[in-house]
């Protein structure tokens, strides 16, 4: 698998990622996340939907939290067919526990089991098997329309650009 050194820091410190760079252009890799149910969930059960993919660390911090919140309030702004998901390490139990705890209504899911998501979409921290965080925008057609890897993990992404980028591809 290959490994990235040095693309992000948590407090200044270098952590490498484990996965490839995905790129605006590409097709949109497969993966298989657990659902806060445990069932499994992939890429292809949302074909021909938009898709923001919320990748964030874990939910227990506060900005992965704020990132989260952010995203939920938006989804009244979305037009149909543009879906959020965040997907987390963070057990499905406790994602759960997060949504419930604060009104949160988008899909959350686990990469705790496989880090299928992480290892395909090169979010996957090697010194801390959390996810970077980062945003894809998936257009209907699959290709991926927009890519942020946060270089910095206590940062936050650009949410306007994510939002516009899932808007004109809806």
């Amino acid at each position: 698998m290959e490994e990235r050194k040095g693309v992000i820091t948590f407090k200044g410190g270098a952590l490498t990622l484990i996965g490839p760079e995905v790129k605006v252009g590409d097709t949109a890799p497969g993966f298989k996340v657990l659902n806060n149910s445990l069932g499994e969930v992939t890429l292809d059960q949302y074909k021909g939907k938009t898709l923001i993919l919320s990748v964030a660390p874990s939910l227990d911090t506060p900005v992965c939290a704020e990132q989260t919140r952010r995203f939920n309030k938006e989804i009244a702004n979305l037009p149909a067919g543009v879906e959020v998901l965040t997907i987390t390490a963070d057990l499905p139990f406790a994602q759960g526990r997060f949504c419930g705890g604060e009104g949160v209504k988008i899909t959350t899911l686990s990469d705790h089991r496989d880090m299928s998501f992480g290892n395909a979409y090169g979010t996957h921290i090697k010194e801390l098997r959390l996810e970077a965080r980062s945003i894809f925008v998936i257009g209907k057609d699959g290709k991926v329309k927009y890519v942020e890897y946060v270089s910095e993990v206590t940062n936050h992404p650009d949410y306007d650009k994510a939002l516009q980028a899932a808007k004109s591809n809806a």
